[in-house]
């Protein structure tokens, strides 16, 4: 087969249920998502897909690895953040093998356009990285008008370049990848482009509320403002703008051999809907951690698939890889698994232990199976995810053996990765001060 043009799509806080085809709520003037649950009734859709961390930038450290974040020093920051600025060790290291420059080794055409988040130039960036071209922001979060970060500095850039752009940057993102899809067809070498939105992070802002960016310049938590309402509109933008992309690919015949993957960093924020998970971004409970996976690939994938395969960010890079038949860097195996033969059956299973573990809260968590190990605080969990996916009934007092024994596995796994180093960060945005926890 023709080697496939991947296009991986990664969303920003989206929550495990705020799609349609994930059970989410309509609005008042109608779908969510409409072009996404196409993909998914089009493609296949995973229930038990998971985000390699449940903050941001640990999670891109793994999906552009394809390895566990854990191995590089940048990632143990919970979130990068911009007091980063000109340090050499906190980013993406550019000797490192990653999914674009494997692929671009291999004869890919390869481009990063939207948000980067790990590490600042001049040490580190998308074109140090194995990105032939970029475009997008390279810090956390971005005003969607001004495209300044929370320091009030403008951050948009183009091949490592200062930007200046007007426009709604999720549509500006959306543009670019249309402009991208159409330059590539026809060329004698296959695409891969990462399409990585903002949306629908902080701040709340639609394409109707440029009139608002002045007034958050300084504050873009935007802890006093936002509302469900917004928020879901944020992510039809979203939506819209893959439909303009999906478009381009049929226009120009690319469609059947394009993989489109679709994700989120981690798990939803403060308006998301991750029912029936309870939790969310910043924590090892299922909200944190349990996103939506979508894949659509014509030529390979059979319409109406849906999988309970265990799997998490590092293995759809490494399933991109394998789709190319490109191979790990000898000295950097990766700790991803493809999907593949889970993309050609749906009903195909394998095992598939998931391990994590953040700083803040001292939280550890492994997925094995029905069975799931979590600490938080200090306290140690066992839940059957299955019969219980809101994590409400403990049952370590009921089978201690089995806790004890995912807890050695934990323990085991943890001693094969670097330690948390003293000096990382954790960097929260909010507290119970802003507003009530969970």
């Amino acid at each position: 087969m023709q080697r496939p043009n991947i296009i991986y799509i990664v969303a920003d806080d989206l929550g495990y249920a705020d799609l349609g085809c994930y059970d989410g709520r309509d609005e008042p003037w109608g779908p969510v998502s409409p072009v996404l649950d196409g993909l998914a009734a089009q493609g296949i859709k995973f229930t038990q897909g998971y985000s390699n961390s449940p903050v941001c930038s640990p999670t891109r450290f793994a999906l552009m690895t394809a390895r566990y974040q854990y191995r590089l020093r940048g990632a143990a920051e919970e979130p990068i953040n911009s007091k980063s600025r000109g340090s050499l060790t906190l980013g993406l290291p550019p000797e490192h093998p990653t999914l674009p420059s494997l692929l671009r080794a291999s004869g890919y055409h390869t481009a990063l356009i939207g948000k980067w988040h790990l590490g600042f130039p001049p040490n580190f960036g998308p074109t140090l990285s194995g990105y032939e071209e970029s475009f997008g922001p390279l810090a956390g979060g971005v005003d969607y008008f001004t495209h300044c970060d929370s320091s009030g500095r403008h951050d948009l850039w183009l091949n490592a370049q200062e930007h200046h752009e007007e426009g709604y940057l999720t549509d500006l993102l959306s543009r670019r990848a249309v402009e991208y899809v159409e330059r590539m067809a026809g060329q004698d070498a296959p695409f891969f482009v990462s399409l990585h939105y903002t949306a629908p992070h902080w701040p709340w802002e639609t394409r109707d509320d440029a009139a608002r960016a002045p007034t958050i310049r300084n504050d873009l938590f935007d802890l006093a403002a936002g509302n469900i309402h917004v928020y879901r509109r944020m992510i039809h933008h979203m939506d819209e703008g893959i439909g303009w992309i999906m478009q381009a690919l049929a226009r120009t015949g690319q469609i059947d051999n394009t993989l489109v993957v679709f994700t989120s960093d981690n798990g939803g924020e403060r308006f998301s809907d991750n029912w029936p998970l309870v939790g969310g971004k910043m924590d090892l409970t299922e909200g944190g951690i349990r996103v939506p996976w979508i894949a659509h690939w014509p030529a390979m994938i059979r319409p109406g698939g849906v999988s309970r395969q265990l799997c998490m960010t590092m293995d759809w890079s490494a399933t991109m890889l394998a789709a190319a038949g490109v191979a790990a860097h000898p000295d950097y195996p990766l700790d991803g698994v493809s999907l593949l033969p889970v993309l050609r059956d749906a009903g195909h299973t394998f095992e598939r232990p998931l391990h994590f573990r953040m700083n803040h809260r001292g939280q550890r968590a492994l997925r094995a199976g029905d069975w799931k190990y979590l600490r938080v605080d200090g306290n140690d969990y066992l839940f059957n995810i299955p019969q219980d996916e809101r994590e409400r009934a403990n049952l370590g007092k009921q089978h201690p053996e089995r806790l004890a024994a995912m807890r050695a596995d934990w323990e085991a796994w943890d001693a094969t990765m670097p330690p948390i180093p003293e000096d990382a960060t954790v960097s929260l945005g909010y507290s119970y001060k802003d507003m009530p926890q969970r």
